[in-house]
């Protein structure tokens, strides 16, 4: 154990095979700007930092997570700890694989099973959620809408996310009664977005109604790395993994 303490534990009907966290600023070793619990290491970060970060986090739960090179798309790799797939999701079936992506803003969404033999987890911002890398990610679950149960992470909180017209235009080409996610905002042509709201009415579009979290803010909430915060600055990571003879 290497006293990762302030971790933040998802609260949600998940089964006992299913483990979940998601890493905050505290507990790392990197410096300024980027600390401490940093573990992104496309930031600028000290790669031997991020790499020491990376390891606490192994070690705390003994897993081995499947980082991605996340590029706001709809990919949704096969969890592999192996390599760096250039995804925004991953999932597994297999013990002690933590699918795991890192976010500063954009919205961590953790998925599994109501029988727990599967987990996935996606990266959407609001480009990777208005394609459909939520709805991807249930493709590849293969599990009944009913059985599936989701955590939204930390994320851009609604009084902070100033958005233009065309986002709001991007939902609700598809679904119309996604304007019920944005209001004006203060500034002329500006609305500001509940990434939450919409990304529950893409789930429920497809079945998905045992959805739980939301209610964070990234930008005011200290605990957690933001982007729109501090520019130059980390990635904090939710992981999802299933219990292996070790977890």
């Amino acid at each position: 154990m290497n006293g990762l303490t302030q971790l933040l534990r998802p609260d949600w009907p998940a089964p006992a095979t299913v483990h979940a966290c998601v890493t905050t600023r505290e507990g790392g070793v990197s410096l300024p700007p980027y600390e401490s619990l940093n573990l992104g290491d496309h930031v600028g970060d000290d790669p031997a930092a991020v790499a020491k970060n990376r390891r606490r986090l192994s070690d705390q739960f003994a897993i081995q997570p499947a980082w991605l090179k996340q590029v706001h798309g709809l990919v949704v790799a096969d969890a592999d700890p192996a390599i760096v797939a250039e995804a925004d999701a991953s999932w597994t079936d297999q013990a002690g694989i933590a699918c795991t992506v890192m976010t500063a803003d954009c919205l961590p969404a953790l998925f599994c099973d109501r029988a727990g033999t599967r987990v996935a987890a996606a990266h959407a911002g609001w480009r990777g959620l208005a394609g459909g890398v939520l709805e991807a990610t249930l493709d590849r679950l293969q599990v009944p809408a009913e059985q599936v149960l989701v955590w939204l992470g930390p994320a851009i909180g609604p009084q902070a996310f100033e958005v233009g017209l065309e986002v709001r235009d991007a939902f609700t080409a598809v679904h119309p009664e996604a304007a019920r996610a944005f209001v004006p905002g203060e500034r002329p042509g500006k609305l500001m977005a509940d990434i939450y709201e919409l990304a529950r009415i893409r789930l429920a579009a497809r079945g998905v109604t045992a959805v739980y979290g939301g209610g964070f803010c990234t930008v005011s909430d200290p605990r957690f790395f933001s982007y729109r915060r501090t520019p130059q600055g980390g990635r904090f990571a939710s992981l999802v993994w299933l219990a292996g003879a070790t977890s």
